[in-house]
């Protein structure tokens, strides 16, 4: 699992059996820190390859851009090859499964944004686009409601004091 930014446009392609493949490169950063010993440790950014294929891949095409924030799950792949200079090289990979966009959506002022079939942000989920039921969706089905603002109504047996989560 990854939460980072997306450092530049992603580059897509389509194999000759019509299959989408899109890959990303994503920039996850640990913040700057003070030790207890009062060292100062700076911020540090690892770059990372992601893979999409199939409906995935098409999604990205589609709605995400250099900077998006994407929250992602998958594999990690490493290969070898031999470059031009006959020199041996690894690339590691990341074969996404899943990935959420944290990006908001823009949407025009004064527009009021439709979110029927798409994800929590706006955009369509890469999930559903799997035939997966994405969370919107599964809280439908549960039947929960929302108030006339589009709100989540809270049920009215449930009491917040109730609550022993230790967080």
């Amino acid at each position: 699992m990854l939460i980072g930014n997306v450092g530049q446009e992603p580059t897509v392609r389509y194999l000759s059996n019509g299959t989408c493949v899109a890959s990303v490169r994503l920039a996850t950063t640990d913040r700057a820190y003070t030790t207890r010993d009062g060292v100062q440790i700076p911020e540090h950014s690892e770059w990372h390859s992601l893979i999409f294929w199939d409906k995935q891949a098409e999604t990205v095409e589609k709605y995400v851009h250099k900077g998006d924030k994407l929250f992602i799950e998958g594999k990690i792949q490493t290969r070898s090859y031999d470059d031009r200079q006959g020199m041996r090289r690894t690339v590691v990979e990341i074969l996404v499964n899943n990935m959420e966009m944290l990006t908001p959506k823009a949407t025009p002022q004064g527009a009021q944004s439709y979110q029927g079939a798409q994800g929590a942000q706006g955009y369509p989920s890469a999930q559903s686009a799997q035939g997966y039921p994405s969370s919107q969706s599964a809280q439908s089905a549960q039947g929960s409601q929302n108030s006339p603002a589009g709100m989540p109504v809270q049920p009215s047996n449930i009491n917040p004091a109730d609550n022993d989560a230790p967080f």
